[in-house]
């Protein structure tokens, strides 16, 4: 016969159920410069957590720091409470994430777009340029004077990627056509400028520029908000020896919003179009709230940093085993690709769409292979 428990026994039993049902596990997320409502790469990974929290039933906190100079210590502090994953999100977060691993074992690291050091640590990397020659593929199409342009944040290979990859998928769809590309600056304050970007955006339309592309975190408001502001291109304003193309069907025939039409009434004018980067830009450009008239943004450069936050928090809250080393995302597993919804949709042909989509499996199979610089 088996004796009751002691009350005591009992207690500590109970006790242990209660600690156990009240310790979650717990990450901590250190956002890049610009911050988690940048409405790109951070937020994108805000998302992603935010997702996961739900979904697995986790902790999650995050840090904003004011300055660069202090990730570092958000992602220490992290460790030190004892958080089970510390994600940084952003390269700039690599040093702070691989000293703070070396020291906390127990504890596991990640960082998005770059490789740490440590048997602790994870890096989730891209293939920006595979999504960046589709977005580029589709400008090439859709461009109505031959000219487009690039606007990166911090002028470092990371951007030249998406820059490559752009301007590849434009040659494809338009040999003779011609991408202009510039840079916000060479420190982390690229990422936050937007007035900066949108003095570029200027620039590039003053050389015939009529489809812009950005990646620069914050930044890219500037552009998109200039293309916003000017509307359209008209052929007396274009510099000597570009002339416009025919309007595409689809464009020509949806309806206008009423800020386009008050100000681009003539046969000499056409669109301007943004192209938006990490996460679906695409309703930034509705600036009448109908998605059914006229968008300026004519695709977004998805870059799934929602996904690869989402699943590194999935296998540490599965205890799925910890893989250390780098974990890449391009068009074959969807970590890159482009966006087409109900904002876009009418303003990208069948035709296009089709060529976008070969030239996908083509980079998938291996036939297709897109510069990186």
């Amino acid at each position: 016969m088996k004796k009751p428990l002691a009350l005591g026994a009992v207690a500590a039993l109970l006790a242990v159920g209660i600690t156990t049902a009240q310790q979650p596990v717990r990450i901590g997320i250190a956002f890049d410069a610009g911050g988690k409502n940048d409405r790109s790469f951070n937020q994108s990974a805000f998302e992603g957590s935010q997702r996961a929290a739900k979904a697995f039933g986790v902790e999650v906190k995050d840090f904003e720091p004011s300055d660069p100079s202090q990730v570092g210590q958000g992602i220490r502090n992290f460790a030190e409470s004892g958080f089970d994953l510390v994600i940084g999100v952003g390269f700039a977060n690599e040093p702070s994430i691989t000293k703070t691993a070396a020291e906390f074992k127990d504890t596991k690291f990640a960082v998005i777009d770059s490789v740490p050091t440590g048997d602790n640590t994870v890096g989730a990397v891209f293939r920006e340029h595979e999504g960046s020659f589709l977005v580029g593929y589709i400008a090439g199409k859709t461009s109505s004077t031959g000219v487009v342009g690039f606007v990166g944040g911090m002028d470092i290979p990371l951007i030249h990627k998406f820059y490559a990859g752009y301007a590849a998928g434009v040659k494809a769809a338009c040999p003779t056509c011609k991408v202009i590309e510039a840079y916000t600056g060479t420190t982390p304050e690229a990422w936050n400028n937007p007035a900066k970007a949108k003095e570029i955006a200027a620039s590039q339309a003053s050389k015939g520029a009529d489809i812009i592309y950005a990646a620069a975190g914050a930044s890219g408001g500037g552009p998109l908000q200039y293309i916003k502001d000017t509307k359209c291109v008209n052929s007396a304003k274009l510099p000597a020896g570009i002339k416009l193309k025919p309007m595409l069907a689809g464009i020509k025939a949806i309806a206008k919003p009423a800020d386009y039409t008050a100000k681009c009434k003539g046969m000499n004018d056409r669109p301007m179009f943004f192209i938006g980067v990490d996460a679906n830009q695409n309703y930034l450009g509705d600036s009448d709230n109908n998605p059914k008239t006229m968008n300026y943004v004519l695709t977004s450069m998805l870059k799934r940093v929602d996904l690869a936050v989402y699943n590194l928090i999935g296998n540490v809250s599965k205890g799925r085993p910890w893989v250390k080393g780098m974990t890449e995302f391009g068009l074959d597993n969807s970590g890159v690709g482009y966006a087409l919804d109900q904002y876009n949709e009418a303003l990208i042909s069948a035709d296009t769409i089709k060529g976008v989509e070969q030239a996908k499996a083509r980079i998938i199979n291996g036939a297709l292979d897109v510069p990186e610089k």
